[in-house]
């Protein structure tokens, strides 16, 4: 597993023991990143089932200012933290050891971009993005980028946010909401 462009191109990062942890594999990584590469330069972004953080630290690489990332297995973010001094991205992150929704009950900023790639089988991703959409934490024309299995649907939100484009890899599928800005 390896950081695809920009600033950290080339480097190593480092992978969970297990089967517990499903990093996302390169191929998929390089789709879903070639769909929103004009979206993640200077923004802040919200990884918020990190696992060994190679989302989050992709998009720092390719130019985010910030990323916070979100996991409550203590191994994990043990992991983002060494991925992210392998980058040295350490300045522009932070690690937050807790659940999701008690991330999310206490979440003060707003983000541009917010990864969602829970295990598939927990329900996490479907209460995320309710939870997302009802303290709005995106800001206007920010991303909101699911990762579940090709076959599940996923719902609509209330306005602004709206469900978008889907992009399917093999047994994967990657589903965009965005939220939009007030005319």
């Amino acid at each position: 597993m390896r950081v695809i462009t920009g600033l950290a191109k080339g480097r190593r990062l480092e992978e969970l023991p297990g089967l517990d942890t499903r990093p996302t594999t390169g191929r998929v990584k390089e789709g879903l990143f070639s769909a929103i590469q004009f979206d993640i330069e200077g923004r802040r972004v919200l990884d918020l089932f990190a696992g060994t953080g190679q989302l989050g630290i992709e998009a720092l690489s390719r130019g985010a200012s910030f990323c916070d990332f979100v996991d409550s297995a203590p191994a994990a973010l043990n992991t983002v933290r060494r991925n992210l001094r392998t980058c040295g991205f350490e300045d522009r992150a932070a690690c937050h050891g807790k659940d999701f929704a008690a991330f999310l009950s206490r979440a003060g900023e707003k983000y541009g971009l917010v990864f969602l790639d829970p295990p598939y089988a927990s329900g996490n991703l479907e209460r995320a993005l309710e939870r997302i959409a009802a303290i709005d934490i995106v800001v206007g024309n920010g991303i909101i980028v699911c990762e579940s299995p090709a076959d599940r649907h996923l719902p609509e939100l209330p306005a602004p946010y709206e469900r978008g484009r889907e992009y399917r890899y093999g047994k994967i599928k990657f589903t965009l909401y965005r939220r939009r800005t007030s005319p």
